[in-house]
């Protein structure tokens, strides 16, 4: 019987595990070797090279500022994003009012509508929120300048995009507004299966809600909220970080590379330069810093799985 059952076991997972590693492991070990030779991407005659590529990668100062850029996502994006999205999940599951007769715990009016209205940036594709940003961007007929011209800060006009001490952080923030909303469900839907009696037990016990929150809500979220950070931190360091920049940015990646970020700039040597092995070399890196990324939050965000 036990003989069978692996044998099914075995039988039912081929089939996913083989197109696994066609379609992801695969392409993976064809990058790591081409990343030792000089192929172009459009010829089929390439020659080994070593580890010229890697020497390269390690000259070229371009490289260092998008590897700069790309850690600076990993790091910044998923806490801001995780901490506002926590923070709203909070206050629409826990952080309305007492009724008469009702709960001692209960969400804000209408946490269904602003569920929707959070969620709604996903319902758009990430170019159309880049595109619409970008516009509201531009510094002479753009949204965000005409309100601060319409409510009397002339003077503060920024270039936004065009500055490249702001151009990074204008980036990110269409990132944050592109991605809290689907955070905000995901916890709302969390803290939605924790038991009231929690909560009661704990207001009972003088807690206030900045306590609930850090004492029982943030607990019972972990592995959630972890889970939703290397999410989170994959996508800053991949294709949303990559459509952002590419289509919102000069250059793309300018002023000056200053929004530049590694997936950019594998993009920009294997199609713009014709320079397919120094962009996969480059690729090889940015796998090492996104698994590096995912262990290092899985190592330090480890504790006591908590039940209830």
């Amino acid at each position: 019987m036990q003989h069978g059952k692996y044998r099914f076991i075995v039988g039912f997972l081929a089939v996913p595990l083989g197109l696994y590693a066609l379609f992801v492991v695969w392409p993976f070990i064809q990058s790591i070797y081409y990343s030792f030779t000089d192929w172009t991407g459009l010829s089929p005659e390439f020659k080994m090279v070593g580890f010229d590529n890697y020497e390269r990668m390690l000259d070229d100062d371009i490289f260092w500022k998008s590897l700069q850029h790309s850690l600076l996502f990993a790091l910044l994006l998923p806490l801001v994003t995780l901490s506002f999205a926590l923070f709203l999940a909070f206050m629409i599951n826990v952080g309305g009012r007492r009724r008469k007769g009702g709960p001692a715990i209960t969400g804000v009016r209408g946490s269904s509508f602003y569920k929707i209205v959070y969620f709604f940036p996903q319902v758009l594709s990430i170019a159309i929120v880049a595109l619409l940003f970008a516009f509201a961007y531009n510094p002479d007929s753009g949204a965000i300048n005409s309100i601060l011209r319409g409510i009397g800060l002339d003077s503060v006009q920024p270039l936004w995009l065009g500055d490249p001490n702001l151009a990074l952080w204008a980036v990110m923030g269409v990132i944050v507004w592109s991605t809290v909303g689907f955070f905000v469900v995901l916890f709302s839907a969390g803290m939605a299966s924790i038991p009231a009696d929690l909560y009661e037990a704990a207001l009972l016990d003088g807690a206030g809600r900045a306590s609930t929150f850090f004492r029982i809500t943030l607990p019972l979220l972990w592995d959630t909220v972890q889970s939703g950070w290397v999410y989170m931190g994959i996508l800053a360091l991949g294709a949303e970080s990559f459509a952002v920049v590419h289509i919102m940015t000069t250059g793309p990646g300018g002023p000056d590379y200053s929004t530049t970020v590694m997936v950019l700039y594998v993009y920009q040597k294997a199609f713009r330069d014709g320079q397919a092995a120094y962009a996969t070399t480059i690729g090889v890196a940015l796998l090492v810093v996104t698994l590096a990324f995912a262990a290092v939050v899985m190592r330090l965000g480890r504790r006591e799985r908590l039940e209830f």
